[in-house]
């Protein structure tokens, strides 16, 4: 189900889904560790006897972002229950803190009482065993701890700070479904401690509420590494107010996004909110520790028992690419710090890393199967990290934090970006897709390649050694020749998707139309006013465009992930948000007038519609219905409209500059 708010601070990450259900809390790290199992995390109302949870059905919902913030603005309506509940919920922007801000409005023409109920489903440190969560009359919370990750809960009803009931208990275990059952009669059992498989709900009573009137409350989450650190955040909320971090996390994230002036030039309105929207929802999925994870949905782990809770080096270096377009340069350096310290010592990135900068799972062998060894990569993803790198120092000329990454992640990658080529094409050798499907020669990865060894020639000569520049220089454009030989197509009239080459050196070809192509004019290796570019790009947007009331663009013909429909006339997969920017890209860089880049308009207002109201985006959505499709937000998703954004805004002022010269 897809994550409607994720709401973080580089450590604490919280996610929400559609129907408003607490699901995945991460700790210390986004992404390490998810405390909950992705399972629900339930919030419920008691008026008069009459219970519901706010999953349930009944409740019509609006859950959004307040403008320019990380903080919610959720609304939620139950006829039959006579209520409203308006939410703001945020991350604090520094500390461990979930804090929310409860409003219930009585909508019933006489007084009632109200009692407001949280539950945590407990699965600390990715293990339903050896919890415990126990009553803290100290604090008048609950706490739930194991080694050394400890949460506090506790609220905040008028001047009166603890819990007002509770209940402690086991889970899945001889029946028992969780103390979440015990909440539905409106009273709460108070058992002090259990252990085990375990989870715990604390009430706050609001006691009455008169006919059409409202009343106010507060409820925490205070996650640290012991007992005395979650005490200590708890008194720091009771001292200073809960309101406090609220307003001050709304401040930060509203001067964050707007942190420099800019012009957006003719974007409607609905467009720069979800372009700064997009950078919010971005900085919630990157680890302080410089991991930018792909994604934090832990419904997906459903269909491979794995998650998208990596930091894959390429979707990393793309998301660093957009925000130093967009002027951020203090995460990124964060992202290359990490990516120096885990790359190989002969030179390559791995497949994908755990935000603590382990290695992650993967799939790729170290072997073929033959039984001969072969590096169990992805090469692009070192390749546009060199790229991205230096898309950053263009932009900022920072080169104190360059200078020091120089010798030991720019050179290392580049020596191994010119050995580790096909010796019969001089392209790059065989290693794995961005999609993670298929091994071969790639379009898309050998653009990658060219882009990282123009970017380390770039480097190179920056620092006067002008012989490693020329062997750079010489070995991208011998790349480049060889695609224009081995990797287009003249009688399909479009870039193949891959080649094998045997042995022998015999040539085996891939023809499927592939969006992925489009990264030939993207990293620059053909300008998009090229024939060889115009020619594909109208295929490519012929055929994948989904010919549905949705529309928007599939990856490659008859993409089976997630596939919706077999009826391939309709679609050849279901609509990605990054295949679709790609094809607004491709507009906006071949735009020669104003009149010409305002065909990207209808794509990036595509993008608009089909994202969710609060601005998140998935990774695909169903070509029939627009239903999010595997993991949500997709961090990519997010990077590739704001680069977009960017793109746009200099192809529009270079354009206008024109007119005007």
């Amino acid at each position: 189900m897809p994550r409607d708010l994720p709401l973080g601070n580089g450590q604490l990450l919280i996610n929400f889904d559609k129907n408003y259900n607490l699901r995945d809390i991460y700790w210390p790290h986004v992404g390490q560790e998810l405390h909950t199992a992705g399972n629900v995390s339930q919030t419920g109302i008691w008026v008069d006897g009459a219970f519901a949870w706010l999953g349930a059905l009944e409740w019509q919902r609006e859950l959004r972002y307040e403008p320019e913030t990380l903080a919610t603005q959720v609304t939620l309506i139950h006829s039959g229950l006579q209520v409203q509940v308006q939410f703001r919920d945020a991350v604090d922007f520094y500390r461990p803190i979930f804090v929310r801000h409860i409003r219930v409005t009585n909508l019933a023409n006489r007084p009632r009482e109200v009692r407001i109920f949280f539950h945590y489903d407990w699965y600390i440190n990715n293990d339903v065993g050896g919890n415990t969560v126990f009553y803290y009359p100290a604090a008048q919370s609950l706490v739930a701890y194991k080694e050394s990750a400890y949460f506090l809960q506790n609220g905040q009803f008028g001047s009166q700070a603890g819990i007002s009931s509770w209940a402690t208990g086991i889970k899945e275990f001889n029946g028992a479904e969780g103390t979440w059952r015990d909440a539905e009669d409106g009273e709460l059992g108070r058992n002090p401690i259990a252990q085990g498989s375990v989870d715990g709900t604390s009430a706050l009573y609001l006691g009455t509420v008169g006919e059409q009137a409202m009343v106010e409350a507060y409820h925490w989450l205070a996650v640290g590494r012991s007992l005395t650190e979650v005490v200590e955040l708890n008194n720091s909320l009771i001292e200073r107010g809960a309101q406090t971090f609220l307003q001050r996390t709304a401040n930060y994230w509203r001067s964050w996004v707007n942190k420099d002036q800019q012009r957006f030039a003719n974007l409607a309105p609905e467009l720069v909110l979800l372009y700064k929207q997009s950078l919010l929802i971005l900085r919630t999925q990157i680890d302080a520790g410089g991991a930018i994870i792909a994604a934090n949905d832990a419904d997906v782990e459903h269909f491979s028992r794995d998650s998208y809770s990596y930091m894959w080096p390429r979707d990393g270096a793309l998301v660093a690419n957009a925000l130093s377009h967009a002027g951020y340069s203090e995460i990124t350096r964060n992202f290359y710090d990490f990516c120096n310290a885990v790359l190989t010592p002969d030179g390559y990135l791995l497949h994908k890393y755990n935000p603590d900068r382990s290695w992650g799972s993967s799939w790729h062998p170290w072997i073929d199967k033959e039984g001969q060894p072969q590096l169990p990569i992805q090469e692009d993803e070192t390749a546009l990290v060199l790229y991205s790198l230096w898309q950053h120092y263009d932009h900022f000329h920072d080169i104190e934090f360059v200078a020091p990454h120089y010798r030991t992640l720019i050179t290392p990658a580049a020596d191994f970006l010119i050995s580790y080529r096909e010796p019969h094409t001089h392209l790059p050798a065989s290693s794995y897709d961005l999609w993670e499907e298929r091994r071969g020669i790639l379009t898309y990865t050998t653009a990658a390649v060219y882009a990282g060894l123009d970017a380390a020639a770039r480097f190179s000569a920056l620092f006067g050694e002008e012989a490693l520049a020329n062997s750079y220089r010489q070995a991208a454009e011998e790349i480049k020749a060889a695609v224009l030989v081995y990797l287009w197509d003249e009688e399909r009239g479009h870039f193949l998707r891959m080649i094998n080459v045997a042995k022998d050196g015999s040539i085996s070809r891939d023809t499927t139309l592939d969006s992925s192509v489009a990264a030939v004019f993207q990293f620059g290796m053909l300008p998009a006013s090229d024939p060889h570019i115009e020619r594909t790009m109208q295929q490519l947007e012929q055929t994948l465009w989904a010919k549905t009331g949705v529309g928007g663009m599939a990856r490659y013909e008859n993409d089976y992930y997630y596939q919706v429909t077999h009826d391939l006339t309709q679609a050849q997969g279901n609509p990605w948000f990054i295949c679709t920017l790609w094809l607004a890209q491709y507009r906006i860089a071949h735009a020669t007038t104003l009149d010409e880049l305002q065909q990207a308009l209808p794509l990036l207002e595509w993008v608009r519609s089909h994202a969710l109201l609060s601005g998140v985006m998935a990774e695909q959505v169903n070509p029939f219905t627009s239903e999010p499709l595997s993991v949500s937000p997709l961090t990519w998703s997010h990077a590739e409209f704001v680069l977009t954004i960017r793109w746009y805004l200099g192809r529009y002022q270079k354009l206008q500059a024109s007119l005007q010269a």
